[in-house]
Formats: C-alpha cells, sequence, structure tokens
C-alpha cells in the first residue's frame, strides 16, 4: 500500500461542494491499495503513518508523530498513486488494486485508524473530491509498504 503524506496546518475534501472531511494541523494522507496488498500491508502503512516522526519538536527538529501532536488525519483514498508511468504519455493503472479489493483495504484502513486515533476524517472512496490543503513546511512523504513475498 501507498500513502502520500502532507504536514498540514488545515486541509479539507469536498464531495459536489459539501465538506465531507476537515481537520487542522494534522496529516493529510492520499492513500491507495496495490493488486498484491492484504490486510497486513493496511495495518503495517497505517502504524507507519501514526508513528511518523515529521512535526518539530521544541528544538524545531522532525521529532514529533501526529499521534504525539494530538493532530488531526485526513484519508483519502487516491487510485492514480499506483500509476505505472514508465512508458509513454499516458499512465496505467494495472498495479492499482481492484475497485473491490481497494474499497475493502482503504474502508480497514479508515476503520483501524478511528479505532488507534482520536481525529480521523475521509473523503469519499471513489468518488470525485477535491482536496483543499495548506501544506505546513512544505513537509511531504511517499510511505510504501509492499507485500511480503
Amino acid at each position: 500500500m501507498i500513502a502520500l503524506i502532507q504536514r498540514v496546518s488545515q486541509a479539507r475534501v469536498r464531495v459536489a461542494g459539501d465538506v465531507v472531511g476537515e481537520i487542522g494541523t494534522g496529516l493529510l494522507a492520499l492513500v491507495c491499495a496495490e493488486r498484491d496488498d492484504s490486510e497486513r500491508e493496511a495495518e503495517a502503512l497505517l502504524g507507519k503513518l501514526l508513528a511518523y516522526r515529521v512535526f518539530p519538536d521544541a528544538a524545531g527538529k522532525m521529532n514529533l508523530s501526529v499521534k504525539d501532536v494530538a493532530g488531526g488525519l485526513l484519508l483519502v483514498s487516491q487510485f492514480t498513486l499506483a500509476a505505472n508511468t514508465n512508458s509513454g504519455t499516458r499512465p496505467s493503472f494495472t498495479p492499482a488494486a481492484a475497485p473491490e479489493l481497494g474499497r475493502r483495504l482503504f474502508d480497514l484502513f479508515v476503520e483501524r485508524a478511528r479505532a488507534s486515533h482520536p481525529r480521523v476524517a475521509t473523503g469519499v472512496f471513489g468518488a470525485m473530491m477535491q482536496v483543499e490543503l495548506i501544506n505546513d513546511g512544505p513537509v511531504t512523504f511517499w510511505l510504501q509498504v509492499k507485500p511480503k513475498t
């Protein structure tokens, strides 16, 4: 599974003009399941995301996690993160999970996030969404957990 995370001072996601998820200080995570992913990868990625130290400590060093700062977590499904862009000028999405698997893993990811963290908001799986954010830093990281073979 893949997550593109951004440290934000605020972020929101709209569907059909309505705000469906919103946070203040925290992490916006664009989340993607790949075709060979399972619950194991979802849980491992969530653990990494919640523990990843991207917030500054008193000395200004990136040393605190979203849990440490009691920040919000905005989770947005985005299958395009799995795009194969190695050839041509049109991306291929064959590495992405089929929609049914993607939804199941994203829903599991959200469920486990809500069980582990008090401030979780989401977009709507499969919907056309508009994501607004103020990237704080800017700070952006690519996290990926690959299936063990």
